[in-house]
């Protein structure tokens, strides 16, 4: 640094420099009324979650539990009202494979003849400068000492198709906690 440099450094630093707090009361205050305004519409926005949360799960209660079982009690499946309206009660299917049960899920599928709808993937992560290994086949690259990853899953509407399809054929010895297996019923309006 120069001697220059120095000797206004040192001037800065020595001279009795008074700070001014260059905001207004006014500039503060809407600092302040903004902060306040945040506040508020994220609390309107978990207020609005909760309730929709709570609106979601009275139509579910609805739709799955109270109109089907009333269209049964009177014994409609379908109804056209006056109006036009059109009620339709119909079966839906919810299954999915947690972690823990997959290698059970797999087998059972497996060992029953519908090991198909199992996808495998296989591959490898490669860093930048490795474009030209990409290209290689599994062995290969088991081969290049890298080291491949290996994915293994049923897609979730395929697992459901197949458990529908396969309660609607009579099919049903699916171990219902191994596939997180759910039949329900549904109230359609339209």
């Amino acid at each position: 640094m120069s001697q220059s440099n120095d000797n206004l450094t040192a001037e800065f630093f020595d001279s009795e420099t008074e700070w001014k707090n260059v905001t207004s009361d006014d500039e503060m205050k809407s600092v302040s009324e903004l902060a306040q305004k945040q506040l508020d519409a994220s609390k309107r926005v978990d207020d609005l979650t909760e309730q929709l949360k709570i609106a979601k799960e009275e139509l579910r209660n609805i739709q799955e539990v109270q109109l089907p079982e009333k269209m049964a009690e009177v014994g409609f499946s379908e109804i056209k009202l006056s109006d036009g309206t059109k009620i339709v009660v119909e079966d839906f299917y919810n299954a999915h494979i947690a972690k823990s049960r997959q290698e059970e899920a797999f087998e059972w599928l497996e060992s029953n003849g519908f090991g198909d709808i199992i996808k495998h993937e296989v591959g490898v992560k490669f860093a930048k400068d490795q474009s030209l290994d990409a290209k290689a086949a599994y062995d290969q690259l088991r081969a290049m000492g890298l080291s491949p990853f290996s994915n293994k899953g049923v897609h979730p509407s395929t697992l459901k198709a197949f458990v529908k399809e396969q309660v609607q054929n009579g099919n049903g010895d699916i171990p219902v906690e191994t596939f997180g297996l759910f039949i329900g019923s549904r109230a359609k309006i339209s």
